[in-house]
């Protein structure tokens, strides 16, 4: 395969004209040429490097790997590196191997980390564990490219002898470790750093980013579904507030300020967790736009999803240059930024229209072990008129939460949600046979009535349920239940739901049958009264405990901060 095109060499940043010849899925010869009147272009747009997602769990777009790479190479993403410790939690080295299997079945790269925590902590309850030698068996494997984020932060801080013996594996087989520590800082980060941890997706301000980097982190650039958290770290004025806080910033010209505030001083763009509505309006070209309409240099944004992840990882594509993966999208031009076709190792995989391969369907297991529930299950009681309770206070678009407290009215010793203050029921279900329950208060959803239940739950993916009443929440989590996962809005005057057959967290469907039964949800939970953009994924991450500062598992209401359980009813 040989033609001319102009290109974008990611390694000098620059645009040149080039005749190029493709042998074998690799780049064998780009021979910069002059062009002359005669000179015969034969690419219509500018040739730019695959982009490469370094940090996503596939399980979080709700469909499996074949379909992921249906809908992400129109979006010009041609490698991922996952951490399936989603489906890890549920069904442990099977669910493993099976996300494995399945992407090997079509034209796309996926590179895989192993899961380093599962489950997250040992405050809930979880499908399966992967133990030390799990971890070694899986670091072994050729797709296996690094140790999935260390979410145990608290582990390595205290120096728990399992988790520093992962951390050693994947020191041993040469693999790097992606972090997870969500504001960790001073000499609890340093202790996190020095077990060779060296990625963070987790901050959310500035300061914390700047922190991490200035002790020789990589951070990457969170743009996912729930977790937006680009406008904080590419914010000019916190910057530029850094800047002036150097020795030597009055000295230093003008124009070499300016060219610092346009350039990104972190290292790349993920999507960590992206829902299927969301991934068929863009992926990481998506993000490529928002970092230059934010005022970072396009060329450099898109470094940071093609040179650096592949750098990074040791992957065999991320430019355009001799020896390389023949992976790369032809977009319009670096202002429109449209892609126009996607190819991976040569071979054209989305031609401006269509996606040229097709997925097979998947077996199902039915993985839901919970039996039904009544809306006994779901009441907290309290002798007296009045109760205090904890609430967890959640926020739009945020992971993190914060402790709050309301005082709520009792009916026949039963505690009430208050719609007034914003204060609702939330639960999480056991589901893999135990039968545990708990039961705690949330703010920050809104709903006036009905309830709206999901199996993804992040990690261990027991039900979880947030409601106005008993009733609702029980009728939620049934028919979870009966779909053997996934989604669901119910109330008084309608009913819908979304079918996860796949370990209760993926469907055989494509993207946009997927993403269109949740733009119908979303819609349903906005009519009773839910104010977030996400309704779905932020419950989710009200069960994932190791991030701050309060959420639930099936054995509790749990306080991040202080990493213990906590009453739900103030004493």
């Amino acid at each position: 395969m040989k033609f001319t095109a102009y290109i974008l060499d990611v390694l000098t940043e620059s645009i040149y004209p080039a005749r190029i010849t493709i042998e074998d899925g690799i780049f064998k010869e780009i021979d910069p040429i002059v062009v002359v009147e005669e000179t015969k272009i034969d690419v219509d747009g500018l040739l730019v490097p695959g982009f490469i997602d370094a940090h996503i769990h596939i399980e979080s777009s709700m469909i499996t790997p074949q379909q992921f790479a249906k809908i992400a190479v129109r979006h010009g993403t041609t490698a991922v590196v996952c951490d399936p410790h989603e489906i890890a939690n549920v069904s442990g080295i099977d669910g493993i191997e099976f996300m494995i299997d399945d992407a090997s079945k079509v034209p796309f790269n996926f590179y895989f980390t192993a899961p380093s925590c599962v489950p997250a902590t040992a405050f809930e309850t979880s499908g399966a564990v992967l133990d030390v030698d799990d971890i070694e068996y899986l670091l072994q494997k050729p797709e296996v490219v690094g140790l999935a984020e260390m979410m145990n932060f608290p582990g390595v801080i205290g120096g728990d002898e399992e988790v520093l013996a992962k951390l050693a594996l994947a020191r041993k087989y040469g693999k790097p470790i992606d972090g997870h520590a969500p504001l960790v800082t001073g000499r609890d980060l340093d202790k996190y750093i020095a077990q060779h941890i060296v990625t963070d997706h987790e901050c959310s301000n500035f300061a914390e980013a700047m922190e991490k980097k200035q002790k020789g982190m990589k951070i990457m650039v969170r743009d996912g579904s729930s977790a937006k958290n680009m406008e904080a770290l590419f914010d000019f004025s916190e910057k530029l507030n850094h800047l002036k806080k150097q020795d030597g910033f009055s000295i230093i010209p003008t124009e070499i300020i300016e060219r610092r505030l346009h350039s990104p001083i972190f290292d790349f763009i993920v999507s960590d967790d992206k829902h299927p509505n969301d991934l068929i309006e863009g992926h990481l070209d998506s993000s490529i736009k928002k970092a230059a309409k934010l005022g970072i240099d396009i060329i450099q944004a898109i470094e940071m999803v093609t040179l650096n992840p592949a750098n990074h990882f040791n992957l065999p594509g991320g430019a355009i240059v001799t020896g390389a993966k023949a992976d790369f999208v032809i977009v319009d031009n670096l202002h429109d930024f449209n892609v126009l076709k996607t190819y991976i190792g040569g071979e054209c995989v989305f031609d401006g229209e269509d996606v040229l391969f097709d997925v097979e369907e998947i077996p199902l297991e039915n993985s839901i072990k919970a039996s039904k529930k009544s809306a006994q299950d779901f009441e907290v009681c309290c002798d007296g008129d009045e109760c205090e309770v904890n609430v967890i206070k959640c926020f739009n678009g945020e992971l993190l939460t914060e402790k709050a407290t309301a005082t709520l009215k009792t009916k026949d010793g039963k505690i009430q949600s208050d719609i007034y203050q914003d204060v609702l029921k939330i639960a999480v279900v056991e589901r893999y046979g135990g039968e545990k329950i708990a039961n705690g208060f949330i703010q920050g959803f809104n709903l006036k009535k009905g309830a709206i239940a999901s199996s993804v739950a992040h990690d261990s993916h027991n039900i979880i349920v947030v409601g106005y009443n008993s009733e609702m929440m029980a009728e939620a989590v049934n028919t979870i239940i009966d779909n053997h996962g996934g989604f669901a809005v119910v109330s008084e005057d309608f009913s819908d739901s979304l079918s996860l057959p796949i370990a209760g967290l993926m469907s055989n469907e494509d993207a946009y049958d997927v993403a269109g039964k949740l733009d119908s949800l979303h819609k349903m939970a906005s009519a009773l009264g839910c104010t977030l953009d996400a309704p779905f994924m932020t419950m989710a991450f009200m069960a994932l405990l190791v991030i701050p500062s309060l959420k639930i598992s099936d054995l509790g209401l749990f306080d991040g901060d202080g990493f213990e359980f906590m009453d739900v009813i103030r004493s």
